[in-house]
């Protein structure tokens, strides 16, 4: 949207206090960490995703989630253990893939899950944890929008194995938005309209911030180069360098 088509919209909205980028201003966040963030999709076999707000405390401090319920991808049959579990798949399901128990450590918190050995970490987040954030697009690793950051890189979650990340740190854009650090950058992406239909944003965030991660003042080159591996439909790409480099100069008090 043109910055003429923005004042204008913002002048007929005068009297309802309501304009598109307050709208995404007060949104942004939820668009951001995606919109089922926060509630309690989990399956049996593991807990919800975190639903603390900005304000509370760190998601560290929350206790470790672990499996209680092993349940049968296939018919569904409920265990108490996993080994029970595994004597189920070798009696009635001889031929199948056995689950396997995975911990993983998301936003500060240590999840266990139950998972075929050829879940991705994407299908993980979104069908074990209910953290929608990073999305299913391309499904290809061509696209950007599954992206997290795992021990201080940016990942494609739909190329990389959930055993794969047993131990290591694994950050999604629901930690990110739920962190007050990075408000300025929320702000930033809705002020500067560099979301349009917001399918792409989280992953567009997630790499926006381990830039900043790395690299607290980035040009408008960093930025791109930082961005290339995100596609947009909508085009908003002139307006992700913009959004990064005011979000760098508030962050240090610049601004």
């Amino acid at each position: 949207m043109a910055d003429e088509e923005i004042k204008n919209e913002s002048k007929d909205n005068e009297g309802s206090g309501l304009n598109r980028r307050s709208f995404l201003e007060t949104v942004g966040a939820v668009v951001a960490g995606g919109a089922l963030a926060g509630l309690p999709l989990a399956s049996g076999t593991a807990a919800a995703a975190e639903t603390a707000p900005a304000e509370t405390a760190p998601a560290e401090t929350a206790p470790a989630t672990t499996i209680t319920n092993f349940r049968c991808p296939l018919c569904a049959k409920d265990f108490s253990t996993y080994a029970a579990l595994k004597g189920h798949f070798a009696a009635a399901h001889p031929a199948a893939v056995v689950p396997v128990t995975t911990q993983l450590k998301i936003n500060g918190k240590d999840y266990e899950v139950l998972i075929e050995p050829n879940w991705t970490l994407q299908r993980t987040l979104q069908l074990k944890l209910g953290l929608t954030g990073a999305k299913q697009m391309c499904d290809r690793g061509v696209c950007g929008s599954c992206t997290v950051i795992i021990d201080g890189r940016a990942v494609l979650s739909c190329t990389t194995l959930a055993v794969e990340c047993a131990g290591k740190t694994i950050e999604t854009v629901e930690g990110i938005a739920a962190n007050p650090k990075w408000n300025a950058l929320i702000h930033s992406y809705t002020k500067w309209d560099a979301m349009q239909c917001g399918y792409c944003t989280p992953g567009f965030v997630v790499s926006a911030k381990n830039l900043l991660d790395h690299n607290p003042l980035p040009s408008e080159d960093d930025c791109k180069q930082a961005l290339a591996g995100n596609i947009c439909c909508c085009g908003t790409y002139p307006r992700h360098p913009t959004a990064i480099m005011e979000a760098a100069q508030v962050m240090k008090g610049g601004a």
